[in-house]
């Protein structure tokens, strides 16, 4: 090796080993795409991304993160992307955000998302779009793993809301095809739902430092090769970066409300509700996935450590005319925000938005 590259390597190595230790700057600054925030309320905060130029497509698209994860997924960071990618085939694309959850939020359940943040989200989103003068078709939902279930149910108890199309990136449907949780739903079997779930009863829900520890138990390998991996890509800034946006992610989790985790717990998890087509909130209501009259789209990867490709690819069974679309070799978070998710997921989504319009 010439010794000028040699210098000019041992540089890079060194600029970026500071970079990544702990006092370092990082080696990316990304602050997001700018945009203009619509409304501003606890767990309710609507933005809507900036765009160079007006919308093309005839409807908005409105992004549904998940409970106990940063809206970042859908803006992780240049090239992964999913927000901007929309704004670039020329869709005005909107966010809604919870924020942070803590105990005083204990209270929220599935109730709160599909009967007021959802709806209220999607009115927002189609007074904002006609309000700019741009045709006004309904809303196109993008969700996310449980955003996708969230959106799911809302339009399943709404079936009057202005939802044009609806597109759920690792949505598992039926909890029996994912092996992660099947020693949860043993233990509840074995020693009753009380008993399972009275240490998030106590605390009023996940607190958020155990959400980012579950998330990281998921994927083990990364998680203990991951000093490897940095030491053998110290040269390779952008592989860099990617490690570290997917840590910075992880580190804004927030965490579950109390409720909510119990209804994931007992009626997605333990009686795998979602597969039966039929979810009971309470004793005197039940929401019928036969009810969604919007055109439905499923992606689903079979090496998602989280939800595992059948466990997603069942919704297509369950709710009427909608199909599933594999993007295998994505891993959970890789099916909206991975580095090849422009190649693979993006453009199955872009496919069934073009032929929903």
């Amino acid at each position: 090796m010439p010794a000028s590259l040699l210098t000019s390597s041992a540089r890079t190595a060194a600029r970026n080993a500071w970079a990544i230790s702990p006092l370092g700057p990082g080696v990316e600054q990304y602050d997001g795409l700018p945009a203009t925030v619509l409304a501003d309320e606890p767990h309710r905060r609507l933005v809507r991304y900036d765009r160079a130029t007006s919308a093309t497509a005839t409807r908005p698209v409105l992004l549904v993160p998940p409970l106990a994860v940063s809206a970042r997924c859908f803006d992780l960071r240049p090239g992964q992307s999913l927000a901007a990618h929309l704004l670039a085939s020329g869709r005005a694309t909107y966010l809604v955000d919870y924020g942070q959850i803590g105990f005083a939020d204990r209270a929220m359940g599935f109730e709160t998302w599909i009967d007021d943040i959802l709806p209220t989200a999607i009115q927002l989103v189609l007074a904002d779009h006609a309000a700019a003068g741009d045709p006004v078709d309904g809303v196109d939902l993008v969700g996310w793993s449980l955003g996708g279930t969230m959106s799911l149910l809302t339009a399943a108890a709404h079936p009057d809301l202005p939802i044009a199309s609806l597109t759920a990136l690792g949505t598992p449907i039926d909890y029996t095809q994912i092996p992660a949780i099947q020693p949860l739903v043993v233990a509840d079997r074995l020693l009753g739902t009380r008993a399972v779930t009275a240490p998030t009863a106590a605390l009023g829900g996940v607190p958020r430092h155990l959400v980012r520890a579950s998330y990281r138990a998921m994927a083990p390998k990364r998680e203990l090769t991951k000093a490897v991996h940095l030491a053998r890509n110290i040269l390779d800034t952008e592989a860099l970066a990617r490690t570290l946006a997917i840590d910075g992610f992880i580190g804004e989790m927030p965490g579950y409300p109390g409720r909510a985790y119990h209804q994931i717990h007992t009626r997605l998890m333990v009686r795998n509700e979602l597969a039966t087509g039929i979810v009971r909130l309470s004793a005197d209501r039940e929401i019928r996935l036969r009810d969604v009259t919007a055109p439905v789209l499923f992606v689903g990867s079979a090496t998602d450590n989280i939800a595992d490709g059948p466990a997603v690819e069942a919704g297509a069974s369950v709710v009427p005319g909608a199909r599933y679309a594999a993007a295998d070799g994505l891993s959970h978070l890789g099916l909206v925000a991975g580095p090849r998710a422009s190649e693979v997921s993006w453009p199955l989504l872009d496919a069934f938005l073009e032929r929903t319009s």
